[in-house]
């Protein structure tokens, strides 16, 4: 099985910053590192550390490579400042594909379950890393950094290595 991760926004994209300056990109890529670590798989990271490379070009990097799951890690945002809304969500394309539905799952109840943060459900989106894949495809958002209490776990190694897990872990029950 060969499983593409992204880590989310590359390292000048925009994304989004927790109030205390943090990028969000800092969070996708130590996650997506560990995952890659985690898995007994063989893997692919789509991104680029040193360049940002554009939603098609990452969905191509899959397509191309025959990738079997696809994989994007990122870390949510509501309004500016310090904000209320936290906990995790999974998405999948909004045609509700079954085999990406039950990934998002397992993942969804892994990372609250190892996490003990809030869920928010495994839900639909037309994003474009979901729509075009020709693989099953997850988008996870694994806290708010618009949230005090997330966004300090989510700038900590041991929060990183943990989602990885769950991640792994749920990745490794329904798909080998």
């Amino acid at each position: 099985m060969k499983i593409a991760i992204d880590a989310g926004h590359g390292p000048a994209t925009r994304g989004k910053r927790s109030p205390d300056g943090m990028k969000e990109f800092e969070f996708n890529r130590a996650t997506a590192l560990f995952l890659r670590d985690e898995l007994p798989a063989d893997t692919l990271l789509v991104h680029d550390d040193q360049i940002d490379l554009s939603l098609r070009e990452r969905v191509q990097r899959a397509n191309q490579a025959g990738a079997d799951l696809y994989v994007s890690i990122h870390a949510n945002a509501f309004g500016t400042g310090w904000t209320e809304p936290n906990g995790i969500e999974t998405y999948v394309c909004t045609s509700r594909p079954p085999e990406s539905m039950a990934i998002a799952q397992a993942v969804q109840r892994e990372l609250v379950l190892a996490t003990g943060r809030r869920d928010r459900g495994v839900k639909t989106a037309d994003f474009y890393v979901l729509r075009k894949t020709i693989m099953p495809a997850i988008l996870i958002e694994a806290g708010f950094m618009t949230h005090k209490t997330e966004a300090s776990l989510l700038q900590r190694t041991d929060y990183r290595k943990t989602c990885a897990r769950a991640i792994a872990s749920a990745i490794r029950l329904t798909c080998m």
